[in-house]
């Protein structure tokens, strides 16, 4: 009896230790190898590595608790899919070891975040995360900065270039490795639909572009909705009136426009509304209804009073043109619609003048001393202060309303 109980001990332990060194070859090492096989046929020949600067950035991201809040993988699931853009590929994180891939999106997914939002926006949003992103229940990182949110330290410096790291390899191996991969893809239809059916690789709602199809606002009298819209996701940067004053403005450059100090056309709000402003802090917002968007827009135009224009000699506006073709043009264009010749030049589009009218006292010291934060340089050097103001009357004029 005593026999077969030792008997029954020892098959007992020898099937719970040969079951576990199954289970590990399982659900471990036979996993790791295909997908180690994966990753070598799926990604490009040489995925770009992480720099000092990033790397450091990547242990204080871990340091600082990041993944607790945020996912970096995007799922094969279509509302991933449709929210974020294409599905995470294996290869995307291979330098990620030990990964932060996270499992809760207390905040939202980051697998394409470098390429979603201006480094100063990310920076005062680490700053102060409430003062860009009303009700955020984010922590503020203070400690990564010298006391304001575009004086980071390097750590700050740091966690910023890892961010900008999250989605670059991909992007940047398109479109060949992207051809690469769907070749290699040993995988069923709906796991190639959701990984490369995206029209988009990133398919965030905020990420600004600089062109783009966009709907047509309707005129909003819906005051109430759009004083909450605006009050929400506008009164942050741009301040309570519109002044540009908000409490996360302080960080941001170019600064937010003062929206009492310009008269917009209801298609120009249309498309910064839907496609942001690239290459400054403002974000779309094209995963608000229509309706909002439209309430937002009434607000903004609210803004501005409009004031008696004076009547400009004709010699003033003579002077204007000849000064605009020699210096404006070739980045406004030659009808003031912001499409000159050298625009592709630059991270921030220049004014399209026939779309939003600036006041006589800032489009003189747009002139005058050029706006920090974007290609508009000053001019005070090169030209006297007629010809600031003949110019500064004449860009004004191309302004067609509605």
């Amino acid at each position: 009896m005593k026999r077969a109980l030792r008997m029954s001990y020892l098959v007992a332990g020898v099937a719970g230790l040969g079951f576990f060194a199954m289970s590990v070859l399982l659900l471990a090492v036979w996993p790791g190898r295909v997908l180690e096989e994966q990753v070598r046929r799926m990604s490009p020949g040489h995925p770009l590595g992480l720099t000092d600067s990033e790397g450091r950035g990547r242990r204080i991201y871990a340091r600082e608790g990041c993944a607790y809040c945020h996912t970096q993988q995007i799922r094969y699931v279509a509302s991933d899919v449709a929210r974020f853009g294409g599905a995470t590929l294996a290869w995307e994180t291979i330098f990620d070891y030990p990964h932060l891939w996270g499992t809760r999106r207390i905040g939202p997914d980051l697998s394409r975040e470098g390429a979603t939002r201006s480094a100063d926006w990310q920076l005062s949003h680490l700053y102060s995360p409430r003062s860009m992103v009303q009700g955020s229940v984010m922590p503020a990182f203070v400690w990564l900065f010298d006391g304001a949110p575009d004086r980071p330290k390097q750590e700050g410096l740091d966690l910023l270039a890892y961010v900008e790291t999250l989605g670059r390899d991909r992007a940047l191996a398109a479109p060949e490795g992207e051809s690469r991969a769907r070749a290699a893809c040993d995988c069923s239809e709906d796991e190639r639909r959701f990984a490369f059916g995206s029209a988009v690789l990133n398919a965030s709602p905020a990420l600004a572009r600089r062109q783009g199809d966009h709907p047509r606002l309707a005129p909003s009298g819906d005051s109430t909705k759009g004083q909450q819209v605006y009050s929400r996701d506008c009164a942050t940067c741009h301040g309570t009136r519109g002044e540009g004053d908000g409490p996360g403005a302080v960080g941001l450059h170019p600064h937010p426009a003062n929206l009492a100090e310009h008269e917009y056309t209801l298609d120009r709000l249309s498309f910064a509304l839907w496609n942001g402003v690239a290459g400054t802090g403002m974000p779309a917002w094209r995963d608000l209804p229509l309706a909002d968007l439209a309430a937002a827009a009434a607000v903004v135009r609210g803004f501005h009073a409009p004031q008696p224009e004076p009547a400009i000699p004709e010699a003033v506006l003579a002077v204007g043109a000849k000064v605009y073709a020699a210096r404006c043009a070739q980045c406004h264009g030659e009808n003031g619609a912001g499409d000159g010749y050298a625009v592709s030049q630059f991270a921030v589009a220049p004014t399209n003048f026939r779309t939003q009218r600036p006041s006589l006292a800032v489009s003189l010291r747009a002139v005058r001393d050029g706006i920090e934060g974007t290609p508009m340089a000053p001019w005070s050097n090169e030209l006297s202060e007629a010809e600031l103001s003949a110019v500064a009357y004449y860009v004004r004029g191309f302004f067609e309303g509605q």
